[in-house]
């Protein structure tokens, strides 16, 4: 069993501040590497789907999935449906399962109506400067809440994976002289180039 108070510490320095987000990605993704009985991933057998969008409060939620499910931006073996909604689906690509978990509503909604939202968030304060006994109790909360109270575990279900072909093909462009991975090169005149000396 992955337990996510094993992962706080690390993932409050890899995330670079504190925050309730960033520790409900870590509950999550606990809850769903438990519910498929998996270890968090070293290679990319395991993909994370965040319904996360762009732009939006607590998007920090997805840097808690990653680091303990162990996919990553790097990996390739996060990915974000850009719904806009806390939402993470964990694939186990080696058998063909999944699991959906959603922070709930309400969870979020308590979350929301705080004095690290309201009188801080939301007018403009950086979480760096937030002070510690306003976040610090939010974090305990999330983190010691029974998963029941803070969350939705969907039952296992069939997912098949389709793995998008992976490239070692490149070329160095012929105006700048960067390497360039080939399915992003074109054409321009005689040149073989990367897209911003393309132009497009």
């Amino acid at each position: 069993m992955t337990n996510p108070n094993d992962w706080l510490e690390f993932g409050q320095k890899f995330h670079g501040h504190k925050c309730p987000a960033m520790p409900n990605g870590l509950r999550v993704g606990a809850a769903a590497m438990n519910a498929l009985g998996v270890e968090r991933t070293g290679d990319s057998n395991l993909v994370a789907i965040l319904d996360l969008g762009e732009d939006h409060c607590a998007t920090c939620f997805a840097d808690g999935v990653q680091v303990i499910t162990g996919c990553t931006l790097g990996k390739g073996n996060i990915k974000k449906t850009h719904k806009g909604k806390w939402a993470l689906t964990l694939v186990d690509k080696k058998t063909n399962r999944a699991v959906r978990v959603t922070p709930k509503a309400e969870a979020m909604l308590a979350n929301k109506n705080t004095d690290f939202f309201k009188n801080y968030r939301e007018k403009g304060v950086p979480p760096t400067q937030v002070p510690d006994e306003v976040v610090e109790p939010l974090v305990q909360k999330v983190m010691s809440a029974p998963e029941e109270m803070i969350m939705n575990v969907s039952d296992v279900f069939e997912y098949v994976w389709v793995e998008p072909p992976h490239s070692f093909d490149g070329f160095v462009c012929e105006e700048c002289g960067e390497m360039v991975v080939e399915k992003y090169g074109r054409v321009k005149g005689d040149k073989k180039v990367c897209i911003d000396c393309a132009g497009n």
